[in-house]
């Protein structure tokens, strides 16, 4: 229940008021009921995609050891 009263605490965060004007715009006719909803929304979806960027490593070691033996044996690596 504390979790519960945890999520439902908010903070003021001020944009300048031409890109709220903008956003507001940009959710007229949209599922979005507000400015807040709105921009909660994108900033969750921002973190989230840095989130996974972190966590996604290009080629783990073994990988790329992988990826360098098949290039010597193909003759362009030495």
């Amino acid at each position: 229940m504390a979790e519960e009263k945890e999520d439902k605490k908010f903070t003021t965060i001020s944009i300048p008021s031409q890109l709220a004007e903008k956003i507001k715009k940009r959710i007229e006719g949209t599922g979005f009921h507000s400015l807040s909803a709105y921009v909660t929304y994108v900033l969750r979806e921002v973190i989230s995609g840095i989130e996974n960027e972190e966590d996604d490593e290009a080629f783990s070691k073994e990988d790329e050891e992988k990826v360098k033996d098949r290039l010597r044996a193909l003759g362009y690596l030495d």
